[in-house]
Parts: C-alpha cells; sequence; structure tokens
C-alpha cells in the first residue's frame, strides 16, 4: 500500500510546519544528542536550564496550524479593517510601490533576510542601495551628509534635539523651542525625550523663535495645517542668537521647494515612506537625517562610507559613528542600534526608479491636484487657513459632524481638527476622479466639474501654493545611478546585481550570537503586502482598524503569555526602542509612588551596549555589577551595590539568558536582590530565544522586558532592520506603557514612537509564527536552539576554547569562542577569521562582544545538522590553517586569513603567494555553490580617515 491508510481525522498538517522551521529531523536530534553523551532532550534541558525557573506546565497557548489554515484566519482578521481613501496626511501618505521593486526587493529573500552590513565584504549590494539613499537625501535637502535611516520620524526630531544640545557650543540655553505646527506625533516624542534629558520645551507660532533664548529650534517646512514657511528668516533669526535650526521636511515637496540646505538648516530630517513605502498603519518607514559638515561626526545612527580594499578597489562600509553605543555604553550620544535599512533601500530604488524627472512629475501632479482643490474651494466661497501649500489644505468653517457623515458615507478620511478645522492632504495615487468624489462631500451643491478647463486656467494665470521665493532652483539626483535604469529590464538587472553581491540566509547560515537568525517563513511574509494591512493610515478611525485591533490584541496576549508578563506596549519599534520605553515606564511608576528620587540602574558589566545607553536616556545614573571568572553576575558585588545604593535603586538590567551565553544559576536570586532595596527588575528580552516554553522572565522575576520581534519570533533583520522591540510588564506598570495622543490609555508616560503601534504592518509575520508553531512548535524551537548551540560547542572544544559554561558544562543558545591564545601564538585575530569565514561561505559570528577577542555564535533553531556540520568543518579548517601558520609553513603576515577574503580578482592576478589558488578560493572543495565575495578586506582606517558618505563616480563600480 503506497497511500497512507490512517483515519481521516489523522490525515491532516496542522504541525506540518514545526518540521520546516526547525531544522533537524529526529534522525539528527537522535545523532546530536548522542554525540554529545545525552539521551533526551529534555535531559539536556535539565542540565541546562536551572530547576528554580523552569515552567512546570505547557504555555496556555492553542496547538499548531497550518501555514493554510493561519493564512485563512489572517485573512479574516483582515477583512475586519476597512481601506477608506486617505487625506489624513500628516507624515503618512498612500503611495504607489513599484512593482519591480515591490517583487525584488520587499518580498526577495535575498534582500529581506541578510544582516545588518557590519562585515562589508558581504554587504557591498545593500551598501551601495543605501549609500544611493544618502545621496538621495543630500541631493534632497540640500545638505553635505547623511545617514542610512532612522527609526522613524518622531525619533529622528527628537535625536536632532539632542545633537543640537550636545554640539551648540555658543549657547547653552536649556530650552528648545518646537514651532506649534510640527505634527503632533513628532511633538509628542520630542516631549518625552525633553523631559529625561532636563530640557524645557518652548511652543509658539515659528515666527516667534526671535522671542526666545534657545540653544536649538525645530520646525516643519510644510506645517501640519499645509503652511509653507520662508526658512531663510527663521534661520537667520535663530544663528543670531547662537540656535542651531532643525527643520522637518517632506521628501517629495522638496522635488518642487528649495532645499532647507540652501537656507543655511543645521539638520533636515523627514519620513522617506511617501517614496513607495506603504503606510502599514504607522510602519516601519525610514526616517532621514541630514547634517551640516560640522556636525558629520556627531550624526546618531549609521553612516555608509566610501573606502578602499587589499587591492585598492572602491569598497563601501558602514562608518565609525555605527556602533557607538557598544564603545561608549553610557557615555553614548544615543542608543540606536538598528536602522530601517530593508524600507530605506526600497526608498532609493524608487528614486532609481523614477529619477529627477520622475519625481518632479509626482510632485507637480500632486501640487496641481491640490492647487485645482483650492481655486474650486475658493470660488464655492470656502475660507482656507493657508495660501501656501504643496499639498495640503486646511478649511474653515465647517460643521465637522455633519462634513464627517457624508465623508464616511463616501468612504472618505478627512483630518477634523481639534480648533473646527479640516485638514486635506492629498497624494500621489489621488485622481481627478477623486476630485470629484471630495467635491461630493465638500460642496454637496451643483458646481462646474470640467477639471481640463480649470486647469487650463490655472497654468495660464500661474495659480500655485509655493512662493516664486520658495521654487526649488538647486539641482537633485543628478549622480548616474539616478539616471541609467530607465526600463525595468534594467532596473531590475541592476536590483539582481546589488543582490548578488551580498550574503543572506539564502546562501547560508549566518551564525550571529545576541542577533538570532532564524527562518523567515514565506507564509509568515505574505501578509505584509495584503492592502488591508499595507494600505492603513495609522490615524485612521478606530471603526476602520477592527482587523488591526484584533490582531495586536491576540499577538499582545501570546506575548503576555509567553513571557509571564500582564500587559504589553506594541509601540517601540526597536529592541534599544524598547529598553528606553521599559525604563522610562519603571521611573514613571517610582515618581508616581514618591520615588522620583531613584536614578540609579545596575548594569553588569557584559551587557549589550544599548543597555547603559537607554539607561543614560532616561535619566538613569548607571552602576556597573561586575561578573566572575565563569561570565556570571557576582551576587556579592550586586548585593554590596544593591546595597550601598539602596535609597536610590531605580532597576536593575540583566540579560537572560545572559550576554555570556549561559542561563545563570543565580538569576532568581539577582532580582530578590534588587527588590528588597526597592528596585525594578528590567530583563532585556534579547535571548528570549532559548526560554519561549521553557521559563518566563515575568515568573523568576522581571517586572519589565522588552521583545525582539525581529529576532525571537521571526520578523527578518532585513540588512539592518526593520525591528520591533514591544515591551511587557508586571501590573503595577501597566499605566506607564507608552502612550499616544491617537489613543485615550496611557498618557502618563508620553510617546517613545510616531505612531500608536509602532511598525505595525509587520506585527502580522510574528502572529503568523506563533499560530503555526503553537505551544508544542514554541517549545520545541527554544528546545532545538540550545541543542543546536550546544552540538557547536561541543564540536569545536577540542579545537577552539568555549569561553562560558554553565554550572553543569552546557552553553545556552550560544556560545563564544576564545581566540585570544591563538592571537598570541600565530598572530591572527577574529577579523582574519570571520574574513577567513567568507571564503568558505559563512557569515562571521559576533565579533570581539561581548569579549574583546573572541566570537560569539549563535546557530538557531532553523539550522539542520548537515549546515551545523557544515560551519563546525569550516571553522575546524581554519583552525588548521591557523596550525600551519604556528608551525612556520606559512608566513604569518602573507597567509590566507590575513589576506582574506579572495575575490575572482585573486584568481586574474599573477599568483604569489605562499599557498595555492585553490586553498584561497575553495577552502572547503565546494565549487558548485561558491560565494564570491565582490570585494578583498575594506579598509576600515582609510574610511575612517577620509569619510566619504555620497555615491562616487559611476565608474568606480565598473
Amino acid at each position: 500500500m503506497t497511500f497512507d491508510a490512517r483515519p481521516l481525522q489523522d490525515l491532516v498538517q496542522s504541525d506540518a510546519f514545526l518540521s520546516r522551521h526547525n531544522g533537524p529531523d529526529t534522525n539528527a536530534l537522535t545523532h546530536m544528542l548522542g554525540d554529545m553523551g545525552w539521551d533526551t532532550v529534555n535531559h539536556l534541558i535539565e542540565a541546562t536550564i536551572p530547576a528554580d525557573i523552569r515552567l512546570d506546565k505547557p504555555l496556555a497557548l492553542a496547538p499548531p496550524t497550518s501555514e493554510a489554515e493561519a493564512l485563512t484566519r489572517l485573512r479574516a482578521i483582515a477583512s475586519q479593517n476597512t481601506v477608506a481613501t486617505c487625506y489624513l496626511g500628516q507624515g503618512y501618505y498612500p503611495t504607489h510601490t513599484p512593482s519591480p521593486i515591490l517583487r525584488n526587493v520587499l518580498e526577495n529573500p535575498g534582500w529581506y533576510t541578510a544582516y545588518t552590513p557590519y562585515q562589508p565584504e558581504i554587504s557591498q549590494g545593500r551598501l551601495e542601495a543605501l549609500l544611493n539613499f544618502q545621496q538621495m537625501i543630500i541631493d534632497l535637502t540640500g545638505m553635505p551628509v547623511a545617514n542610512a535611516s532612522l527609526l522613524d520620524e518622531g525619533t529622528a526630531a527628537a535625536e536632532a534635539m539632542a545633537l543640537c544640545r550636545r554640539a551648540n557650543r555658543k549657547n547653552k540655553s536649556n530650552r528648545f523651542f518646537i514651532a506649534d505646527d510640527v505634527f503632533a506625533q513628532t511633538r509628542d516624542v520630542v516631549e518625552t525625550r525633553a523631559h529625561y534629558m532636563g530640557i524645557e520645551l518652548v511652543t509658539g507660532p515659528a515666527e516667534t523663535l526671535g522671542e526666545y533664548d534657545v540653544f536649538g529650534a525645530l520646525v516643519q517646512y510644510c506645517g501640519e495645517s499645509g503652511h509653507i514657511h520662508e526658512l531663510a528668516p527663521l534661520i537667520d533669526t535663530a544663528h543670531n542668537s547662537n540656535a542651531m535650526v532643525a527643520v522637518a521636511a517632506d521628501p517629495l515637496s522638496l522635488a518642487l521647494l528649495e532645499a532647507p540646505g540652501q537656507f543655511g538648516a543645521d539638520i533636515v530630517f523627514g519620513s522617506a515612506q511617501r517614496f513607495g513605502v506603504p503606510m502599514g498603519y504607522g510602519g516601519p518607514h525610514a526616517a532621514f537625517f541630514a547634517a551640516s559638515d560640522a556636525l558629520k561626526r556627531s550624526i546618531p545612527g549609521r553612516i555608509i562610507g566610501v573606502s578602499k580594499d587589499s587591492r585598492d578597489q572602491v569598497a563601501l562600509r558602514m562608518a565609525m559613528q555605527t556602533r557607538e553605543q557598544h564603545i561608549r555604553r553610557e557615555k553614548a550620544t544615543s542608543n540606536i542600534c538598528t536602522a530601517q535599512a530593508l524600507l530605506a533601500n526600497m526608498a532609493s530604488f524608487y528614486a532609481v526608479y523614477h529619477g529627477k524627472d520622475g519625481l518632479i512629475t509626482i510632485a507637480s501632479r500632486v501640487h496641481r491636484l491640490t492647487t485645482l482643490l483650492a481655486q474650486t474651494l475658493r470660488e464655492a466661497g470656502i475660507s482656507l487657513r493657508n495660501e501656501r501649500y504643496f499639498d495640503t489644505l486646511t478649511l474653515d468653517d465647517y460643521a465637522p459632524a455633519e462634513l464627517r457623515a457624508r465623508a464616511e458615507a463616501l468612504g472618505i478620511n478627512l483630518r477634523y481638527r481639534p480648533d473646527g478645522g479640516v485638514g486635506i492632504s492629498l497624494n500621489e495615487t489621488t485622481t481627478l476622479t477623486d476630485l470629484d468624489r471630495l467635491c461630493e462631500v465638500l460642496i454637496p451643491k451643483n458646481r462646474e466639474k470640467s477639471w481640463s478647463s480649470l486647469d487650463q486656467r490655472v497654468i495660464e494665470q500661474n495659480i500655485s501654493g509655493i512662493p516664486e521665493s520658495l521654487e526649488r532652483t538647486s539641482d537633485f539626483l543628478t549622480h548616474p545611478v539616478f539616471t541609467r535604469y530607465r526600463s525595468e529590464t534594467e532596473l531590475m538587472r541592476y536590483m539582481k546585481r546589488l543582490e548578488n553581491k551580498d550574503l543572506s540566509l539564502v546562501h547560508s547560515m549566518i551564525p550571529l550570537g545576541s542577533c538570532t537568525m532564524k527562518l523567515n517563513a514565506a507564509s509568515e511574509m505574505i501578509p505584509i503586502s495584503w492592502p488591508e494591512f499595507a494600505n492603513m493610515h495609522p490615524f485612521a478611525p478606530s471603526e476602520q482598524t477592527h482587523g488591526y485591533a484584533a490582531l495586536i490584541t491576540e499577538l499582545s496576549d501570546y506575548l503576555a503569555e509567553i513571557t509571564g508578563y500582564d500587559s504589553v506596549s506594541m509601540q517601540p519599534n526597536s529592541g534599544a526602542q524598547g529598553e528606553y520605553a521599559g525604563l522610562i515606564a519603571i521611573r514613571g511608576y517610582q515618581k508616581a509612588n514618591g520615588q522620583a528620587h531613584r536614578n540609579i540602574c545596575l548594569i553588569p558589566s557584559s551587557a549589550h551596549g544599548t543597555n547603559p545607553a537607554s539607561a543614560t536616556m532616561a535619566d538613569m545614573q548607571v552602576v556597573v555589577v561586575e561578573c566572575d571568572s565563569q561570565g556570571n553576575i557576582d551576587l556579592d558585588d550586586l548585593a554590596s551595590k544593591a546595597a550601598k545604593h539602596s535609597d536610590n535603586l531605580s532597576a536593575i538590567m540583566l540579560t537572560y539568558p545572559s550576554t555570556h551565553g549561559v542561563f545563570e544559576a543565580g538569576v532568581r536570586k539577582a532580582c530578590e536582590i534588587v527588590h528588597e532595596h526597592g528596585g525594578q527588575v528590567y530583563i532585556d528580552g534579547a535571548n528570549m530565544n532559548a526560554q519561549v516554553g521553557l521559563c518566563r522572565p515575568g515568573d523568576y522575576g522581571g517586572d519589565v522586558s522588552h521583545l525582539n520581534l525581529h529576532k525571537t519570533f521571526c520578523i527578518p533583520h532585513g540588512g539592518g532592520g526593520p525591528g520591533m522591540g514591544p515591551i511587557g510588564v508586571k501590573a503595577h506598570l501597566a499605566a506607564y506603557l507608552p502612550g499616544h495622543r491617537s489613543t485615550s490609555t496611557n498618557d502618563a508616560t508620553g510617546a517613545v514612537a510616531s505612531a500608536p503601534f509602532g511598525s505595525a504592518s509587520i506585527l502580522p509575520i510574528s502572529w503568523m509564527y506563533i499560530t503555526m508553531m503553537g505551544e508544542k512548535g514554541l517549545t520545541r524551537a527554544s528546545e532545538l536552539a540550545i541543542v543546536n548551540a550546544n552540538y557547536i560547542a561541543h564540536r569545536l572544544s577540542s579545537h577552539y576554547t568555549i569561553l562560558y559554561k554553565g554550572t553543569q558544562g552546557n552553553v545556552a543558545h550560544e556560545c563564544i569562542l576564545d581566540l585570544r591564545r591563538l592571537k598570541a601564538e600565530a598572530g591572527i585575530s577574529e577579523e582574519d577569521i570571520a574574513k577567513r569565514l567568507i571564503d568558505y561561505g559563512f557569515h562571521a559570528p559576533t565579533m570581539s562582544f561581548p569579549v574583546a577577542g573572541t566570537l560569539m555564535v549563535e546557530p538557531t533553531e532553523s539550522e539542520s545538522l548537515r549546515e551545523l556540520d557544515r560551519f563546525c568543518d569550516a571553522m575546524i579548517g581554519i583552525r588548521k590553517e591557523i596550525d600551519r601558520i604556528v608551525s612556520g609553513e606559512w608566513p604569518a603576515d602573507d597567509n590566507p586569513l590575513v589576506n582574506a577574503p579572495h575575490t575572482h580578482r585573486d584568481s586574474l592576478a599573477e599568483w604569489q603567494r605562499p599557498y595555492s589558488l585553490t586553498t584561497a578560493l575553495y577552502p572547503s572543495g565546494d565549487i558548485d555553490s561558491k560565494y564570491w565575495p565582490s570585494v578583498n578586506r575594506v579598509d576600515n582606517v582609510h574610511g575612517d580617515r577620509n569619510l566619504v558618505c555620497s555615491c562616487p563616480s559611476i565608474e568606480h563600480y565598473r
């Protein structure tokens, strides 16, 4: 019998996804356990996780669901959303995502499964796309330098304020001016940051800026009402008072409006959302940030720079700002750890796709439609507040309730201001038919509907909302990359060439410790493109967002059950932002209980660099707790410092399992010590991948944790973002979760992100993952993550020193390889091994974190035994190569490791090295699936000394 003869009710595949997500099958698992000397997974887990924190019952989650069933369920949830015609504006606009970009970038795992380009030799493709993004922003803003994106516009505004404060050496005022027509959600995020920085905010009409002594000012080029300010006199007034000026700008408007840099702006920021990135109920979207040349070495976030490789070829890399929080810790200027690289890439390709002429056409069309609407309203006797405009009009003299009823009956969303005005923002998708329907709402009586004649009149009379003094005269997008790829054929090939330069999960495992590069399943990714999720404005009426509400509620309930917390906030849109949100929730709670003086934050010396940086942003004083020789928190040192600072102890920030890759036996005791002295326990959720279904931070002492949905819960890393960092809290902290003015709850703390639910459009990914895995699958994933890590540690232990292990000799979900002895013996560094791994076809593990001179390896549960062995074989092969250096067979300064990685150029040059070309290029013997890096080793020092952050000539790329 060749068919399955089981009863019909058994012929289902509800748990089939488990074997697709988890790499090792039953045979592989038996092999690995036997190789390590364990008879069952349970015995290994029992010997790894302390008994006093182990869960004693399964998570209260549903059983696994098949991919088809999960998609059907989610489709039903999505159908509860109503996508209306949207004119709400305020930084979020309907846009057309060009189909080639949708298919070849957003929906392409070659782009979305790549990691942050810390290893530039295997990242030249996305580095070029991000450099194009920077060039695009430099050109549009008229500023000399830009970064490679921030989390959202509100965060960019807060960073602009912080940069003004630390960079302004001439004005030491403690006050910052923010114009009263800056987008409301941006003001909210700035207010939250200012509170904990001790900055006094001054708000008023932009024209009153000169009345205040301030160190900096924030103005919106096209204000919330749509009014366009004359920037030159505002900036001159500020500079005459030694104040710096940050300008919030809409990039599409800058195709027609003169660049703020032409008027002397110090900083220009905004959102690139309308460059082809769907609204997605608030995100993810790439914020941009540009600054004057004097500020180029102080810009927050990541900057892509131009350098050269060892063959003097042009090579791109991330410049020195990239991870300064890991070096400077509590002295860091920002806690930013991720960006919005995938969305910045989309925006840059949008500019490549359309070019200067295309952007001018799109912007002109939006502005012309706005002008036609303005003229029609004026002729109908309707008063407009703003005579100047790009795409936004604000109407007076309306009865909003009556107007809203007419609008919603036609499926139209307008912006109803608290002062009775009505805002209308047009966009790239607006048509003349849309104008007809708008006029049915705004002017119910009969009217002339000949748009062509009105358009002709507008042209003949030169009617415009942009004053001549603000019309753009400076050129932009002149680099050949923005003119070369006009046809879809050429664009498709360009995107593919860039993709081919990079290594992602489509090639091999990415064994990065602390980063959890697991499978991002196609079935999880599919829903983010559904229009019911993609085309929703974050401030749409709640009656239209029942689907999102249901999704967020279900996912929040899942995460609360998984973590043991009582409430969850989805607002933070990165792990670092989640840290910040969690800490200010603690501070808000303590203030409400008369303990605002508590400001000491205890942080282990092994902590992730964002921990101390986040604590400093929350106005806390960092006190470092030492670790013992085994890498565990020194409980005696913790007890001593907790007692010393008892009166002022606010919190401790723990990472569990520890950053050293160990389930520390004393974690419950550590939490108890802090609680005894009146402090709160923040447990960093970066390593939740090893805990789901096995233990819960809310059970063993945590008061608050953030979760990296882009790690544990399968949102892809996207080449450096997006991410999500929701926080779970115990009941006593629930009232202090981040608030948002678009919601009526939890306004005690303030907003930490522009949108109420952060990057909401990627939440379906985590919902799908949890739904398909169920309790059984999630628990198994954690177990296999631990099995895989211990298998790698076991196989490599006779070749490399495993730096830290638990009390019974096991690691958690990652292990640290200590290379310091090898450096002393052979002169080989962790960087040399990382680069040599490229020749073997692998991304490097995490270098020199949390301990200098080490590599931290995390295989995740998604990698098969074959791939684990392939990686181990590569590491063992490299170890044997090091032995040949130690023996003197290869010189210390001329060997495959110090010369790695090797490229096709090496095969074309005259070969005069002491090892063979075959050894250089094919160390594993795998010819058929060889990955070729596009550049040799990149010169980091040259790039930092010669900071160039704009596109080089196209000839360099040839």
